[in-house]
């Protein structure tokens, strides 16, 4: 096998030009390869979710700033990009955003891989982790476009047009595809590939959004699918491979890959250029470098800048926490805090370096973070202190800048799992509401946070009511890219928030637009409503 193979389809898949198999039992008519040869593709398809998780200009910024967990003010010159991150704020994005296009892309390129991998007779275990990774792909581009461009197998390095499944489609096709796949992928995989339980909890996120897929503006849930969801969730629960970790923290730190007991599926960061399995590292600097200031630290002025002092997070959504909630952050953390005098978590006030000498920032004013902020800084004074930054993933001082740090990154995690589960208890036609509050109070208790007494989904007049599961759900997996999923599902992404006014159309902004270049490459793709032809 020869490697214009990967690159052939890579280009032709990037295009938009997306079709896949729907079909388990393919039968292939292109040559086939070897096992390192299907290996290398395989590994390769893995590899494509680098960018697309890592990134902050991809999936976390479609799914987070869109949201009132993260906000990337203008300060001054800096984070101005032409108004880049202030329009995915405002949802005042067009056809045209950067960010959007190159999501849909690199989603391509994911799918494209698995077809590729599958058209060279792969075993039954590769082909099975290539659907996966393929239903990965179909299911965010269901998420976030509404529609999923897909491929014939014999198609792979086709240059037509591709169909489209609409929405009833994709999402029959995922969960025939999961469910199929889950009693063929190996256990050992878990967490850095395609394992079993990585099918049921994305299989769980396929019948919980089931009702948002099918219809974004009034969502509805099917008792049937529900039930699923907690079967499956049980499954996962009662295995005994998961608990939740004692510092919450520790699931996000450098040292997660032995201290987090959550990984159910997790970027295989090594502190090496590369993991053993080939697995290229995915640079997760930018988890605390584009929010830090740029004097948050630099022992010896090694690297010349902590952070590039942007993203942030506004005070309504951080004073949903509790005094007692670990999740909060706030606290001395081994290895972090005495290196740099950084807490992880919500950083807010006067920053201090780890001999506890206050900071300042570069005109020399106390760099002490404020809750307040808006849309665009003006302000000398408050250019680099307005906002809440957010250290979700302690640094790794051992290569701070380097790229190759150890920290995992946590793509699906087993708390979710119990917030999951509690949701479709809620969602039933008969509500299991004791079922639900035990498992949140289940991770509140781990989390240090006081139990609920009750629960109830949402509150559609405040987002914030501290007793819904939306609230719990935003407390517990704060920037991690599932934020705009779950405003959309619980029916609030529309409404006014921090920096925010109500979104004027009821249907536009819950699903991102197609660009242009790909509605010519691929006249099946259709522009998403609220966007013109």
């Amino acid at each position: 096998m020869k490697l214009k193979y990967i690159c052939t389809a890579g280009l032709v898949l990037s295009l938009g030009c997306t079709k896949l198999d729907q079909k388990l039992n393919d039968s292939f008519t292109t040559p086939g390869g070897s096992s390192s040869d299907i290996n290398a593709l395989l590994t390769g398809t893995y590899n494509s979710m680098n960018a697309l998780m890592h990134s902050q200009e991809r999936l976390f910024s479609l799914q987070e700033t869109t949201t009132d967990e993260a906000l990337v003010p203008v300060r001054g010159g800096d984070w101005d990009d032409n108004g880049t991150w202030r329009v995915m704020h405002t949802h005042n994005w067009t056809t045209i955003h950067v960010q959007i296009k190159n999501t849909f892309n690199l989603l391509g390129q994911l799918e494209s891989g698995a077809i590729t991998t599958m058209a060279f007779n792969p075993n039954p275990t590769q082909k099975a982790e290539a659907l996966f990774l393929r239903s990965l792909s179909q299911f965010y581009f269901l998420d976030l476009f509404g529609q999923v461009p897909y491929r014939q197998v014999v198609d792979y390095n086709s240059i037509g047009p591709a169909p489209v499944l609409q929405p009833n489609e994709a999402i029959d096709t995922l969960t025939t595809i999961l469910n199929s796949i889950i009693p063929q992928l190996p256990e050992a995989n878990l967490p850095y590939k395609a394992s079993p339980d990585a099918a049921r909890f994305l299989l769980m996120k396929v019948l919980l959004n089931k009702g948002a897929f099918l219809n974004k503006q009034a969502p509805t849930f099917d008792n049937a699918d529900m039930q699923q969801v907690v079967t499956l969730g049980n499954a996962i629960i009662n295995s005994g491979k998961y608990s939740l970790t004692t510092n919450y923290f520790d699931n996000f730190g450098p040292d997660n890959a032995n201290l987090s007991k959550e990984r159910i599926l997790a970027w295989h960061n090594t502190g090496a250029a590369q993991s053993g399995d080939g697995i290229n590292t995915g640079d997760i600097r930018a988890r605390w470098m584009m929010t830090l200031h740029y004097n948050s630290w630099d022992k010896n002025n090694t690297y010349g800048s902590a952070g590039w002092n942007g993203f942030s997070t506004v005070a309504d959504f951080y004073n949903t926490f509790g005094a007692s909630d670990k999740r909060l952050g706030g606290v001395d953390y081994p290895g972090v805090t005495d290196q740099s005098g950084l807490k992880p978590g919500f950083v807010v006030g006067q920053q201090v370096n780890e001999n506890g000498v206050a900071i300042k920032d570069r005109q020399g004013n106390a760099l002490s973070f404020t809750p307040d902020v808006k849309l665009i800084e003006i302000d000398k004074k408050r250019l680099e202190v307005a906002g809440i930054r957010v250290i979700k993933y302690p640094p790794d001082y051992t290569a701070y800048n380097t790229g190759n740090q150890r920290n995992q990154l946590q793509i699906f995690r087993y708390a979710d799992v119990l917030l999951m589960v509690a949701e479709a208890k809620l969602r039933q036609s008969a509500p299991d509401v004791a079922g639900a509050l035990l498992l949140i109070n289940q991770l509140r208790a781990a989390r240090g946070a006081t139990p609920l007494l009750s629960i109830t989904l949402v509150n559609p007049a405040n987002v914030y009511d501290a007793g819904t599961l939306l609230a719990e759900r935003g407390r517990e997996l704060y920037w991690e890219s599932w934020r705009r999923q779950d405003l959309i599902r619980f029916g609030v992404f529309l409404k006014p928030w921090a920096l925010k006014e109500a979104d004027a159309d009821p249907v536009r902004n819950l699903l991102f637009p197609i660009a242009p270049d790909e509605l010519l490459a691929n006249p099946n793709l259709k522009q998403n409503p609220g966007y013109g032809e």
